[in-house]
């Protein structure tokens, strides 16, 4: 049998690409599945950390479950939310290598450069929105009650709420990679890109109040502020790195 290589170097036939997806998705799950496994025994400390922001809100609040089973199934799916942000670099990895096949050898140099920035990109998306958004974010949203509710959080619902955030802002900040690539392949030319900033501003705000599961202009405008300067930067960097190919882009809207 063929040894299939972490990294795939030729391009594959289409039941190839289904073996190479089914063997990927294999690792993964095994992954997260061993993660959550082993993260389950800390989910007290899982939650105390997940809710830490927005504590200084809610108080005393935050803790109560309604049902036999709801304790455990809280634990799980505080283990499974660690194991996915924990093994975000294994995921983040294997989607991107499944694609290698279809590049040619002078697109694959961008693999090692693509992986490391989308795991620090994830990353640094989770930490933004832990440090700068769930406390005043779950401000907002307490003031909401005004003088007429009386709020009683469930554990699942104050969970919840971190969660959306935090993966949400992850997976928001990936916005430079997307840029980067729609340049270059071609798929949007820098410099129409570049020409239509506004529309680009304004699906990014339609993109951060989809994401944000509150609405509130709290998090919406931080988290479009934040797409903004990503998307602006990006494209500051694509303007750099891909220059000669800007340029030849350039070349051929003229010419048509």
């Amino acid at each position: 049998m063929r040894r299939v290589m972490p990294i795939s170097p030729r391009r594959m036939p289409f039941m190839g690409h289904i073996a190479e997806l089914r063997r990927r998705l294999f690792i993964v799950v095994l992954v997260l599945g061993t993660l959550a496994v082993g993260l389950y025994f800390v989910s007290d400390q899982i939650y105390a950390l997940l809710v830490g922001p927005a504590k200084n809100v809610i108080g005393t609040q935050g803790s109560f479950t309604f049902d036999v089973l709801e304790g455990m199934t809280n634990r799980f799916r505080l283990a499974i939310w660690a194991a996915v942000v924990v093994g975000s670099p294994v995921l983040i990895y294997h989607a991107l290598s499944f694609f290698v096949p279809a590049l040619k050898p002078k697109e694959r140099r961008w693999f090692l450069w693509t992986f490391l920035a989308a795991v620090m990109l994830f990353i640094g998306g989770v930490a933004f929105c832990y440090l700068l958004i769930l406390e005043p974010s779950a401000q907002w949203l307490v003031e909401q009650n005004g003088q007429t509710f009386e709020l009683m959080l469930r554990a699942s619902s104050m969970m919840q709420f971190s969660m959306w955030f935090m993966v949400g802002f992850g997976v928001a900040f990936e916005v430079p990679i997307v840029v980067f690539y729609l340049v270059y392949f071609d798929v949007v030319p820098y410099k129409q890109l570049r020409k239509n900033w506004r529309t680009v501003w304004v699906v990014i705000i339609i993109v951060a109040a989809m994401i944000t599961p509150d609405w509130s202009p709290v998090s919406m405008g931080a988290l479009a502020g934040a797409m903004i300067g990503l998307f602006e930067g990006s494209m500051a960097l694509a303007r750099v790195v891909l220059r000669k190919k800007i340029k030849a882009q350039k070349l051929e809207l003229e010419d048509d």
